[in-house]
């Protein structure tokens, strides 16, 4: 053991966090009933950290002493934060990594981009930031999509919605289309950027949520898509064809307006117009 290691209290901290983390926090099913331990057990904990519960047992016990990848691992399945990841850091007698993932500061639209988001009337769009955070919508995107304005801000992410909202696999035709761009997009952002501490964060909740998306992240096809043609089930509306593009400022600041748009006298843009009628203000 390292001379600043405290096993007996590391053990401490990771079941005090286990106790405290219920299985749909971390993805699992809830299958009901009563749970002979509060929160966590053993072995969940170590499937998701992918390592044996014998290993993981005698970690709580204090017997061994975690490497830095099974404390990466650990504070991602247990949902620490900066502070209590740096915490159990110390517990285990390891020095942070200076090139552990860096926590970013919350972004805002850029007013720019929030001016002609606000002047579009009939089409649906929105500002896409890092990791493909929603950052601004108008009436119209809301009605096409969801009401973004209902959703936690700290969820809001376009990514997150197509993986873990059902609505949303039913609203896109091609739901997987869809849904694998994104993840090449990620990749992409996350190749420009990988200290990004939230990017990893959405991974790794992704990962435990979805087989899909482990599957084809562990592919790492990276792109990154600025246009194209989307078909769509609407609830209200039917069927509807758009074409959708990006548009990226010159100045970058990792933001990029979507647009929805459909030719005029067409079925999809009387269906955009319908649509529009439910416009609700602009929310930021």
């Amino acid at each position: 053991m390292s001379s600043g290691a405290r096993p007996g209290e590391l053990g401490a901290f990771l079941r005090a966090r286990r106790a405290g983390l219920s299985p749909r926090t971390v993805g699992l099913p809830d299958t009901g009933g009563r749970r002979r331990v509060t929160g966590l057990r053993r072995e969940e904990v170590a499937e998701l950290a992918e390592i044996s519960t014998d290993q993981y047992t005698r970690l709580e016990q204090g017997r061994i002493r975690p490497s830095a990848p099974v404390l990466d691992a650990l504070a991602r399945v247990l949902h620490l934060d900066d502070e209590q990841r740096a915490h159990m850091f110390d517990l285990a007698g390891h020095a942070l990594d200076p090139g552990r993932p860096v926590r970013r500061p919350a972004q805002r639209a850029l007013p720019r981009l929030l001016r002609v988001l606000h002047d579009l009337n009939r089409s649906p769009a929105m500002i896409l930031g890092r990791r493909m955070d929603i950052l601004a919508w108008n009436p119209l995107a809301a009605a096409l999509i969801t009401e973004f304005s209902e959703i936690p801000e700290k969820n809001r992410n376009f990514l997150r919605l197509l993986f873990t909202d059902p609505a949303m696999r039913d609203l896109y035709a091609d739901w997987e289309g869809v849904a694998r761009a994104g993840v090449a997009q990620l990749c992409w952002e996350a190749a420009r950027d990988p200290d990004d501490a939230r990017l990893l964060a959405l991974v790794g909740q992704l990962s435990v949520r979805d087989p899909d998306f482990r599957t084809w992240w562990a592919a790492r096809h990276v792109a990154a898509q600025g246009a194209g043609v989307q078909r769509l089930h609407h609830p209200v509306v039917g069927e509807l064809t758009l074409d959708w593009d990006t548009l990226v400022p010159a100045t970058g600041a990792d933001q990029r307006l979507v647009v929805w748009s459909a030719e005029s006298g067409t079925q999809a843009h009387d269906k955009l117009l319908i649509l529009a009628s439910w416009g609700r203000t602009p929310r930021e």
